[in-house]
């Protein structure tokens, strides 16, 4: 099968590559994130509890100083998590796809109108995707933080230090997730200058521009 690489010397091929190698980096650093909080307690045996993905979790980790009952660090930021996760994932299958169609269909993307409107479409609602899921992940991760704070809990456990690992590569999934949108919605504007609205804008104003004899 012929192919041709044409597409990938343009700014709508080059962005394609970006934003497959950014998906995969935006949902592998979450989905991938564990974070352990680690108790030394007196009145009991040192422990540590695991949080990961997808971030679901109810544990008796201690006695509460107020009460003198056990105390449960609980969240659940899975649909945050997921949510976000899913357009990653749905984001790189459909860079796998259209690169495809760039690498081999490229003459019919730019024959049929249907197409460039639909790559026009399609990456327009995974723009929104990506500022929508990077919001709410970021106040899940935000949620997750407060529970597992090391402070809170040591105020909270009755005579327990509280180590909690660090946040640092879920800060950088928030990161990529927030540069996944700025690159679909960047996008936009190279893949609006092959569509048909575009190209007919531009030969109406060829006509207009044209004297007339």
């Amino acid at each position: 099968m012929n192919y041709s690489l044409t597409a990938f010397q343009e700014p709508r091929g080059v962005m394609r590559i970006l934003q497959f190698i950014f998906a995969i980096v935006a949902f592998s650093t979450t989905a991938n994130f564990s974070v352990d909080v680690t108790f030394t307690c007196v009145t009991t045996t040192n422990s540590t509890r695991t949080v990961s993905y997808p971030f679901r979790f109810s544990e008796n980790v201690c006695t509460e100083k107020s009460s003198n009952t056990a105390f449960w660090m609980a969240a659940n930021v899975s649909s945050d998590a997921q949510f976000y996760v899913a357009t990653g994932v749905l984001s790189l299958l459909y860079c796998i796809f259209i690169i495809a169609v760039y690498a081999f269909l490229d003459e019919v993307y730019k024959s049929k109108s249907e197409v460039p409107l639909a790559d026009f479409m399609i990456t327009t609602v995974l723009a929104i995707f990506w500022l929508s899921g990077s919001a709410a992940w970021s106040n899940g991760t935000s949620a997750l933080k407060s529970v597992t704070d090391p402070m809170y809990l040591y105020k909270t456990c009755d005579a327990c230090n509280v180590v909690t690992t660090s946040f640092s590569r879920l800060n950088i999934s928030l990161i990529i997730g927030f540069l996944n949108f700025f690159l679909w919605a960047s996008d936009l504007w190279f893949l609006y200058k092959e569509t048909i609205w575009f190209q007919g804008r531009q030969a109406n104003t060829a006509t207009v521009g044209t004297p007339t004899v």
